[in-house]
């Protein structure tokens, strides 16, 4: 097939799909269809497509792909519309929203998921047999664009990157064939497709291991904005003394439903909750009196922990007093939301042949939910692709050596950057 530029009507484009065998619903501007599914999540993406056209299958995708190389037109991929970065102006917006299959077997503790599928359905699934994925921080996350990026939850601290739990993966290439990715076939494919996002093709489905945590001590508990640096200091010391089953971070926030700025410590431990609160108790001594909030045992899949927006992410080897000042020096009515969370133990030593995840090594984020002038907050240039919203950044999100890897494979996959509208990586 040809890829000559062209100049086409969304009807060509139509008759193309249709043509190359495309089965889902097809949806032209102007009618109101059109305008519910072009939408992101991302406020600032307004994509206007030629046409947004919904994958029922594989067979779809393949249709899609040949299309859009047949007639010279750009394509993207969305499913949920969270990590929607880069508008599909002038091209084809593949939704993969319908295809949502989830199959779990409980003996081999392992999901195989359809490429729209969302997190909450595969906590469900493979919550009946006591066995949890390594979800994000919201159940109607998709599963698939997450888990390419990177994907770091809240069992991260104890499995690993969610990108590290995938075994296999199927994908429709640049050129429309198809393949399946693994340690055994296509071995590099494989391994630039866990961190390095849609750049080497469009994944149809994932395979991945799912763990034995069936409950959890979690929640959220809100302390005085008078203690922030305090806390910081000892959350500093304290987290290089716990176990890897406790995830925490510390936000700089607002108590839910008022206005009054407080600092919330978020919590999950994979295990009982007298060991969780022994564990916790040096970093609650020093916040005061507890504003809001709780934590309580529960099954994993309700711990609702949420996300803060990452308008501003930066790494950080070592928690500094500068870093603690400059977090805690906003004005109250100016102060935007701050995340510091702490990374490390399985993220940063993951078994042999894992993925591009980059800078495994960092000890915290930082994430704040607005940009803030360059010189109030540290900035070593390190980012993380889940998070990342200037998609011209990408490069930042990689070690050098997994960058120049990336290329090569980008090069044999993909050397015309077919798939581009994305956190792109150039071949």
């Amino acid at each position: 097939m040809s890829t000559q530029a062209l100049v086409p009507v969304a009807s060509d484009v139509v008759a193309g799909l249709l043509g190359a065998g495309f089965n889902g619903a097809i949806r032209l501007p102007g009618e109101t269809e059109y305008d519910v599914q072009r939408k992101s999540v991302v406020p600032t993406v307004d994509s206007r497509p030629l046409v947004v056209a919904e994958a029922y299958s594989r067979t779809d995708v393949q249709a899609a792909v040949w299309t859009a190389r047949e007639y010279g037109v750009p394509i993207a991929v969305q499913a949920t519309g969270h990590g929607t970065r880069v508008p599909a102006d002038g091209g084809i917006l593949l939704k993969t929203t319908q295809m949502t299959t989830v199959l779990v077997d409980p003996e081999r503790r392992v999901a195989k998921v359809a490429s729209g599928a969302r997190w909450g359905a595969v906590l469900d699934a493979a919550g009946q047999f006591g066995l949890a994925p390594l979800s994000g921080s919201h159940r109607d996350v998709g599963v698939t664009g997450y888990t390419l990026g990177g994907g770091v939850g809240w069992l991260a601290r104890k499995y690993g990157f969610a990108a590290d739990s995938v075994i296999r993966a199927e994908v429709v290439t640049a050129d429309g064939r198809f393949v399946t990715a693994s340690a055994e076939h296509h071995p590099d494919l494989f391994w630039a497709i866990r961190g390095g996002t849609g750049n080497f093709g469009i994944v149809t489905s994932l395979e991945f291991r799912l763990y034995p945590v069936r409950q959890v001590h979690a929640g959220i508990v809100y302390y005085g904005i008078d203690r922030a640096a305090d806390i910081l200091r000892r959350y500093r010391d304290w987290t290089a003394t716990i176990p890897n089953e406790l995830s925490t971070a510390v936000v700089l926030t607002r108590v839910p439903g008022t206005e009054q700025r407080a600092v919330a410590i978020k919590v999950l431990y994979a295990g009982d909750a007298e060991l969780a609160e022994h564990l916790l108790k040096p970093l609650f001594e020093v916040a005061g009196p507890r504003l809001a909030g709780e934590l309580r045992t529960l099954e994993y899949g309700e711990a609702a922990m949420g996300g803060t927006p990452a308008r501003h992410l930066d790494f950080l080897d070592t928690l500094t007093d500068d870093v603690i000042d400059a977090v805690t020096g906003f004005e109250n009515e100016e102060a935007p939301t701050v995340e510091i969370r702490h990374w490390g133990g399985a993220m940063a030593h993951p078994g042999p042949g894992a993925g591009p995840v980059g800078h495994r090594g960092a000890s915290y984020s930082l994430i704040i939910d607005r940009e803030v002038a360059a010189d109030l907050v540290p900035n070593s240039g390190r980012t993380f692709v889940n998070f990342l919203g200037d998609p011209g950044r990408a490069d930042t999100a990689y070690a050098p050596d997994d960058l120049r890897r990336l290329r090569e494979v980008k090069r044999a996959y993909d050397p015309a950057n077919f798939f581009h509208l994305n956190a792109n990586i150039r071949p």
